[in-house]
């Protein structure tokens, strides 16, 4: 090795230069890439196991219980006054029209139940007679039924005199007990129709939409739930997807009891497993994900 002093001037600088000089850190490799994020983002949750009443479901229609036909004891008669509409409340014996008899003089017609009056053929002038369509149609003591179908399967859990919670599309939540069971079912869709009475003296609007939930006496059973978001449904059957080792896997499942916003699991899951909690036809087997445990539990 030559001392500075052997170089010379030139070659003296260079060396100094050179020593000088700070050397440069080789730059780090880069973490490997397999152990970084990886996919979409999935909120995610575990199964557990929850308890579900037994309960059925009723969709239907409101319809008067009963309706009283409204028409004069004779014939010949006309129309000269009238004093209630379709859509007004009666009581009983309340003066509703007024008719003309051939020899002249008239006579009263009144209410003969208290109700709600659903139609009036009533026009001043017209002839109003024993036969053939009523003057007025009263809803009788405003007394209203849910009719609907069930299936066949749960027709056996329901009784005469079970306690419904009826939801009526512009009344709201109201209740009801089953009155009367149909003693036959539709053939093509396997669907045996009940009557659920409508509790109280209330006025509905006939035909409107309700659905019935019936809480039966068969009990609870307990098994593993997810949310309903958690399952789909397909042409392939009912399916929830799981994500294990930072990927999709889609299981098969059949589906039991549902109550709030949760569906029974009878077959597929265990419990803890990580459930997406929003399932959707976007993820597919396979794919990576990067899981995200739900804050709260999914609606």
């Amino acid at each position: 090795m030559y001392s500075l002093s052997t170089l010379g001037p030139a070659r003296t600088l260079l060396a100094l230069l050179f020593l000088a000089t700070p050397t440069l850190a080789t730059p780090a490799v880069a973490a490997d890439d397999t152990d970084a994020p990886r996919g979409a983002a999935v909120t995610v949750l575990k199964a557990a196991k929850s308890c579900f009443d037994d309960i059925v479901e009723v969709s239907g229609t409101i319809m008067a219980r009963d309706e009283t036909a409204v028409r004069p004891e004779r014939q010949g008669l006309k129309v000269a006054e009238i004093m209630a509409e379709a859509g007004d409340i009666v009581t009983a014996g309340q003066l509703l029209a007024r008719l003309n008899l051939p020899e002249g003089g008239t006579v009263s017609v009144q209410a003969p139940v208290a109700g709600t009056i659903a139609a009036s053929s009533a026009v001043i002038g017209a002839m109003a007679s024993g036969k053939g369509e009523a003057l007025f149609s009263i809803i009788a003591r405003n007394e209203f039924d849910l009719v609907g179908l069930v299936p066949t399967q749960s027709i056996g859990k329901l009784k005469v005199g079970q306690t419904a919670q009826v939801k009526i599309i512009g009344a709201g939540d109201v209740t009801g007990r089953i009155r009367r069971i149909g003693p036959t079912v539709v053939p093509d869709v396997q669907l045996g129709q009940v009557f659920i009475g409508i509790d109280g003296v209330r006025r509905l609007l006939v035909n409107s939409s309700g659905r019935a939930l019936i809480k039966t006496n068969v009990g609870q059973t307990c098994n593993i739930a997810v949310p309903l978001t958690a399952v789909l449904y397909g042409p392939g059957g009912t399916v929830v997807q799981l994500v294990r080792r930072g990927r999709v896997e889609t299981n098969s499942v059949e589906v039991g009891l549902m109550s709030g916003g949760r569906v029974e699991i009878t077959k597929g899951l265990q419990e803890g497993d990580v459930v997406v909690a929003r399932a959707g036809a976007l993820l597919r087997e396979g794919d990576p994900v990067r899981a995200e445990t739900a804050a709260a539990e999914v609606k």
